[in-house]
């Protein structure tokens, strides 16, 4: 295939959850918007309204409660559970345009559109748009360009510019009016440049997307480092990061909370370690992973200067590689007892599956064979995520989370699982 004639579309949510929120409650449609992270704490979607009143991401609540009541600003809960499932849907939805496809993050999907001759490729971003529009509600922007690099550019341009109707295709355009919109943009839009290079790139004198691209790949590379060259070439046309058809399976993965409310007692912060030990090997063997060790960690508030800080944590080796939740919570739970200290208003707590191996790769015993321990406990684990996807999650776990959790975060104003709860579904009434 020759690589400067691809076309990789970058299709992206638009502020998608409060997107989410909006398609099951259409009267917050033209109103402020945010959805706050865990415990209620910042603002990590922002609808366009909200943008323009200046709120930046990541921006406590508390801050905000006098612009709220000025303005009306509308506070949701994260509902993660929605989030999820109205991803998969739109993932779904996308790889019937396309064989290949890289899902890049919850919200945004690239496709591979090269050789697909029959189409207009900006009307072919316009059919995507309108499919899944009519099938979930969701308002997307594509963008088109020869590299990832340039598709993220490309959509970035649709969403700032209403004359592209939300499609956006560089290749269709000349290389003048490439260079005026290049011009344009700010060098810190680039994928891969960011907040904290942009300064640095400033101070050389590179301000716009145009500068970067006319620098010299070489020199920048000996003053920044070889993804800086990458990410030239690739604004330059140059294919440098393949589009991954099949997301790489985690080599760590964390599962961490804040509490809802300060935490003492050493049952409490056992109950939130078996959870979220539970919700990390429903990953791990999601990806088809084994576990060789288990790091848990504790701290309280680094923010309350009224109490006394403490943080530790502990990495555990296992002698044998492991999918099991009761193993790995056994494990945790042991190392949990040893940092933990009397005394402290815990914060915080957060459990870390490393040194990850493939399930055929697993390294055996000195016996070198599967114990019928080993099957027993396959079938189980493979029972209980049958039975909680089927049911719901959590309707067979560890007694060790505990029942009533009153530490979990808090979600004052989440709305309801409209698409994954039965008991929450969207009643049309005569």
């Amino acid at each position: 295939m020759d690589k400067h004639n691809r076309s990789i579309a970058l299709i992206d949510v638009n502020n998608f959850y409060v997107s989410c929120e909006r398609v099951f409650n259409p009267k917050l449609e033209g109103r402020p918007v945010v959805v706050l992270s865990n415990n209620d704490g910042c603002a990590v979607a922002r609808s366009n309204e909200v943008k323009a009143l200046g709120v930046k991401m990541g921006q406590p609540w508390f801050q905000l409660k006098d612009l709220a009541k000025k303005h009306g600003i509308i506070a949701y809960s994260s509902n993660y559970a929605l989030y999820a499932d109205m991803s998969n849907r739109v993932m779904s939805i996308l790889s019937m345009f396309s064989p290949e496809q890289e899902i890049y993050s919850i919200d945004e999907c690239f496709l591979d559109l090269t050789g697909f001759k029959r189409h207009s490729h900006t009307g072919y971003g316009q059919k995507i748009r309108k499919r899944i529009k009519q099938w979930t509600g969701l308002p997307v922007c594509v963008g088109i360009g020869l590299t990832k690099t340039l598709a993220k550019l490309a959509n970035h341009i649709a969403k700032k510019n209403l004359e592209f109707n939300g499609v956006c295709d560089l290749n269709s355009l000349s290389p003048q009016q490439q260079e005026d919109w290049f011009s344009k943009i700010e060098v810190g839009e680039i994928w891969g440049i960011g907040r904290r290079l942009a300064p640095k790139l400033h101070e050389i004198g590179i301000k716009t997307v145009w500068d970067l691209q006319t620098a010299s790949p070489s020199q920048l590379r000996a003053r920044f480092s070889v993804v800086m060259e990458k990410i030239i070439r690739e604004i330059n046309g140059t294919s440098c990061i393949e589009l991954e058809e099949i997301n790489p399976p985690k080599k760590q993965i964390v599962s961490s909370r804040s509490f809802g409310i300060p935490v003492s007692d050493l049952a409490s912060l056992e109950e939130s370690v078996s959870l979220y030990i539970s919700r990390a090997t429903e990953k791990l063997r999601r990806q088809q992973s084994y576990a060789g060790s288990v790091h848990v960690s504790i701290r309280t508030s680094p923010f309350n200067e009224k109490e006394p800080y403490y943080a530790n944590g502990m990495t555990i080796a296992l002698p044998r590689q492991t999918d099991d939740t009761r193993l790995l919570t056994k494990v945790a739970l042991w190392g949990l007892r040893r940092i933990y200290r009397r005394g402290y208003q815990y914060q915080k707590a957060g459990v870390m599956l490393s040194e990850l191996v493939p399930r055929q790769y697993r390294q055996l015993d000195l016996f070198g064979s599967t114990s019928t321990a080993d099957t027993q406990s396959s079938k189980l684990m493979s029972v209980m995520d049958h039975i909680n996807a089927r049911m719901g999650r959590g309707t067979i776990k560890l007694a060790s989370e505990g029942f009533k959790q009153p530490w979990k975060m808090k979600q004052g104003n989440k709305s309801p699982n409209y698409t994954t709860n039965w008991d929450e579904l969207i009643c049309v009434l005569k």
